[in-house]
């Protein structure tokens, strides 16, 4: 028997209990009864992107400006990515011009930026926008 994983929802970012057999389940947040793992990007900020980097799934945050054109055209990339990988990689977006102190504690230098989370250290980084098939082969050779 396996032990259940820890998982910061989404939303509330409260701490949940789920058995790794049940992530495909579609499992619903103990506190606020969201859906804790969202076939969408979620939104990071100051204010939750620590509590997001707790629990036992990774997290890959993409970080972004409203500005920035391959920002705007690698968003559906990423949604896409985040529908595929639903139960395995928790995805985040992190707006850098509405958190400046957060992207500069991260060292972002270049947008887009992603860094992939796993048990709330930085496991790797990638600069610039990725088609689809490019994102899910840097994420197999990270172990998503």
């Amino acid at each position: 028997m396996t032990d259940p994983l820890l998982i910061p929802c989404a939303h509330c970012a409260g701490l949940n209990r789920i058995p790794a057999t049940r992530l495909g389940d579609s499992p619903r947040c103990g506190h606020c009864k969201s859906s804790i793992l969202p076939a969408t990007p979620f939104d990071l900020d100051e204010a939750n992107f620590a509590k997001q980097l707790r629990g036992d799934l990774p997290l890959l945050v993409d970080v972004w400006a409203d500005w920035c054109g391959p920002c705007k055209s690698f968003a559906p990339t990423y949604q896409q990515a985040a529908q595929q990988l639903q139960g395995r990689c928790r995805l985040g977006k992190l707006d850098s011009e509405q958190n400046r102190q957060l992207a500069g504690q991260l060292g972002i230098r270049s947008i887009p930026t992603l860094i992939l989370f796993k048990n709330g250290v930085e496991a790797a980084r990638q600069s610039g926008a990725l088609p689809l098939p490019q994102l899910l082969a840097w994420l197999r050779s990270q172990g998503i």
